[in-house]
């Protein structure tokens, strides 16, 4: 299986997703962008972030969009070529930056509404967190 290629530089990466742990602090309830987090840092770290996740679970079975800032498909298994694919999750910025920085649970989020999760595979609970919170 061939890896997808990064486009956002690591260094990069991490420092925007360290900038928006910053600007939320502790509030796990953070609105998006939490003060003082421009909409280039918040983007940078939501692609940064999902192109971890396709790195760590490659493959095509799921969907993962996080509007408008990027999606990606990801983990093994059956892959869609067309029309809307059978596994899709989808989630705000914060949402999503919260999830894969262990600051809120796959399992919560679910349950608060904050993701939509369709499909058999629509699962990441196993995945995330993607980075260890400071």
């Amino acid at each position: 299986m061939a890896i997808a290629r990064r486009r956002i530089d690591l260094e990069e990466g991490r420092a925007a997703l360290a900038a928006w742990q910053a600007a939320v602090g502790q509030d796990t309830a953070a609105q998006e962008a939490g003060p003082g987090t421009s909409r280039t840092v918040l983007a940078t770290a939501v692609r940064y972030s999902l192109e971890e996740l396709t790195a760590r679970a490659p493959g095509n079975s799921v969907e993962v969009r996080v509007p408008p800032f990027g999606v990606t498909q990801c983990v093994e298994g059956p892959r869609h070529t067309r029309g809307t694919p059978p596994n899709v999750i989808e989630c705000d910025a914060a949402t999503w930056l919260a999830m894969v920085t262990g600051r809120l649970a796959w399992s919560a989020a679910v349950d608060a509404g904050r993701v939509t999760a369709s499909g058999l595979r629509a699962d990441l609970s196993e995945l995330l967190p993607l980075f260890a919170t400071a």
